[in-house]
């Protein structure tokens, strides 16, 4: 198989990491990103630029490097979004580990040098760092983010008896994984057009099937935050989360001595994931996201994959409104973003009549339904 500049995939030794870039219009810091790759003193490493139809100069930007460091080569593919492009980078890999490094983001010219050392000394299937918040202005500034703290840290951790990372932020390009980790237990993502968070589902893949991992405190990755594309008005996101999570239960169902002890630990993560996603998304989509939540959640309930003793006190709270009203949590939570208790007095009857309000008033006057 060839490239499209007549480059062999066979061609050479295999690098020892493959790091994958995707690419969708993102002209304005592209450069960025893989000049800080192009810069890393780690330099066994093949660079693959998944350009997912970009109507930008990004293809230009990808050519420039691809031209003059055969490190660099181009995936060119019709737009069918991110989970598509990643699963074909993963497909064209040829390094011993992968690393992933969005198109928008950077990292310090170390970074790799320090996962392959780690990963390589501890024999390991993924390493992970912390990261950095960065934002390009008003000027240059950079904020820590302890994703991973100290206790996880500095140590080779098994997910199957430790699972505090499955409650984490996925952020899984602060990594190097094992490539034949990956392919042995069919990690990859779900290739949903247009779909978002599917970096949830590759994560969680992770931590099902990895039995040795290691966290690295420092950070080396700069995670942009003055380019967020928001989806949070676009109503085909809003279910994207529900999406993952099907997949996710497609996956360990396949891996039945996995879901024995696993099963209730994705129940709870599954509560924190839809819970961000109804806070951030659009507020005339959150009570119809809160049925879907109240239905899922019902069925889990059901199926006996529901631990209460997972939950913290006040999380189990929310879900238990949620579960008897979803109209109920909905308009105690909009009270909680600054809403008057008139307001909300004024919900609970429009929505659910005099036994909702009374319910409400029993509730925030005496404790208790």
């Amino acid at each position: 198989m060839t490239d499209h500049h007549g480059h062999h995939d066979t061609e050479g030794a295999a690098p020892a990491i493959t790091v994958l870039v995707p690419i969708f219009n993102v002209e304005r810091y592209l450069d960025q990103c893989l000049a800080s790759i192009q810069k890393q003193t780690f330099t066994d490493l093949e660079v693959i630029c998944i350009n997912d139809g970009s109507t930008d100069s990004s293809r230009e930007i990808i050519e420039s490097y691809v031209s003059t460091d055969d490190r660099f080569t181009v995936i060119d593919k019709a737009n069918s979004g991110y989970g598509d492009s990643m699963n074909q980078g993963l497909a064209r890999a040829r390094g011993t580990y992968i690393g992933i490094v969005e198109s928008d983001d950077f990292v310090d010219e170390n970074m790799f040098a320090i996962l392959h050392e780690t990963i390589t000394a501890h024999d390991v299937q993924m390493v992970k760092s912390n990261f950095l918040n960065h934002w390009s202005t008003p000027y240059p500034t950079d904020q820590f983010i302890e994703v991973y703290p100290a206790s996880l840290c500095d140590r080779v951790v098994n997910p199957q008896t430790e699972q505090d990372m499955f409650y984490l932020k996925p952020c899984i390009w602060t990594a190097l994984y094992s490539r034949e980790f990956l392919v042995d237990n069919e990690i990859d993502f779900l290739p949903t057009p247009g779909a978002s968070y599917q970096d949830l589902g590759f994560s969680t893949k992770v931590w099902i099937s990895a039995e040795r991992v290691f966290f690295l405190h420092p950070a080396y990755l700069h995670y942009r935050q003055d380019n967020e594309a928001s989806s949070v008005k676009n109503p085909e996101k809003v279910y994207c989360v529900c999406d993952e999570y099907d997949e996710i239960e497609r996956y360990l169902s396949e891996r039945p001595e996995r879901a024995v002890y696993l099963r209730k630990v994705l129940t709870k993560m599954k509560y924190d994931s839809y819970q961000w996603n109804y806070d951030r998304i659009a507020d005339q989509y959150r009570l119809d996201f809160l049925q879907r939540m109240r239905t899922d959640f019902l069925a889990d309930k059901a199926a006996g994959h529901l631990d209460w003793e997972l939950f913290e006190p006040w999380k189990k709270s929310d879900l238990t409104m949620i579960l008897e009203s979803p109209e109920l949590f909905h308009a105690s939570r909009n009270n909680r973003r600054g809403h008057s208790v008139v307001a909300k007095a004024a919900y609970y009857l429009k929505s659910g009549g005099v036994t909702m309000l009374a319910r409400m008033v029993r509730r925030k006057f005496f404790g208790r339904s």
